[in-house]
């Protein structure tokens, strides 16, 4: 299995982060035909079938729709935006969601789709100031809004949160069913971190919470942006701390279905099965974070 980088943790953009205030240099680049923006409809763009693939279809500034815009970043090439608003009618193309194609984008794509989702949804819940309840204003070229009422400036709120796949050692781990998944869809462990709460105790903690497990030998995998909205998911393998028996998972029935223990070779299975899955087990999307770390924890050593 492939060790790559999580799917939607790929840019192939530089944010360039000095140029979100030169007002000259950002007029220049919303004018130059060239700039490619994308147009999100709340959590739908427009893809095209490319030479090498899937695509965004970005459009020229001139053809966005009106409204807020932010500068996603630049490459040798181009600028590129992101604007709310209805997607133009583009022959050729189609309508999808970051869940349906992220794992199918080149790293520019993918990065862009993600960088526009979260800003795009941050700016749509907080027009207003959170001190003195005032409308804001798109400052840094959609880095942050600006309270011109008390001068308060806000940036993008994160909600760091961890998943987590559980292990015996050997060659079991723990899958969980959220009560909203059709059966026999299962995932790795996950949860927020709390106020004041690393995030190793947040795993602990979540673990017990949701299976009854005490964890040692944590380890951090990779991290994934997840704009839905503003998650950014901190991926940890955890040992069990005492060797399991098949019935020991305690299972927080408001969290979860149910939890249980498979094999690697269940997963694997699984995996090769694509989205029906195999045995009564189908496994999260390939676009998720979690799929890397069932992965890597099930690739041959």
């Amino acid at each position: 299995m492939s060790r790559a980088e999580p799917s939607l943790s790929r840019s192939a953009v530089d944010r360039a982060g000095a140029r979100r205030k030169d007002e000259t240099w950002l007029k220049a680049a919303w004018e130059d035909p060239g700039s490619g923006v994308l147009v999100l409809d709340g959590d739908e763009t427009l893809v095209t079938e490319t030479r090498t693939g899937l695509g965004l279809a970005l459009v020229a500034p001139e053809q966005a729709p009106p409204g807020e815009r932010f500068w996603l970043g630049s490459d040798p090439r181009r600028a590129y935006w992101a604007v709310p608003g209805p997607l133009p009618s583009a022959p050729g193309t189609r309508r999808v969601t970051l869940r349906q194609v992220g794992a199918q984008l080149d790293d520019r794509d993918a990065g862009l789709f993600v960088h526009a989702m979260a800003l795009a949804a941050w700016h749509e819940r907080h027009p207003r100031c959170p001190r003195c309840g005032d409308p804001t204003r798109v400052v840094a070229a959609g880095a942050a809004r600006q309270c011109d009422t008390d001068g308060s400036e806000h940036f993008p709120r994160i909600d760091p949160a961890v998943i987590m796949l559980v292990h015996d050692g050997a060659d079991r781990c723990v899958l969980g069913r959220q009560h909203s998944w059709p059966v026999g869809r299962f995932s790795i462990l996950a949860g927020f971190v709390e106020a004041g709460e690393s995030a190793e105790q947040a795993v602990a903690r979540e673990v017990d919470e949701e299976v009854g497990l005490a964890v040692t030998d944590l380890r951090y995998v990779a991290s994934q942006p997840w704009p839905f909205p503003s998650s950014l998911m901190l991926g940890y393998t955890a040992r069990a701390g005492a060797p399991p028996a098949e019935g020991d998972l305690v299972t927080d029935r408001e969290e979860l279905a149910e939890a249980r223990w498979f094999t690697r070779e269940q997963i694997r299975a699984a995996m090769a099965a694509g989205d029906e899955g195999a045995g009564g087990l189908a496994l999260p999307p390939s676009v998720s974070i979690a799929w890397r770390i069932l992965s890597d924890w099930a690739a041959p050593s």
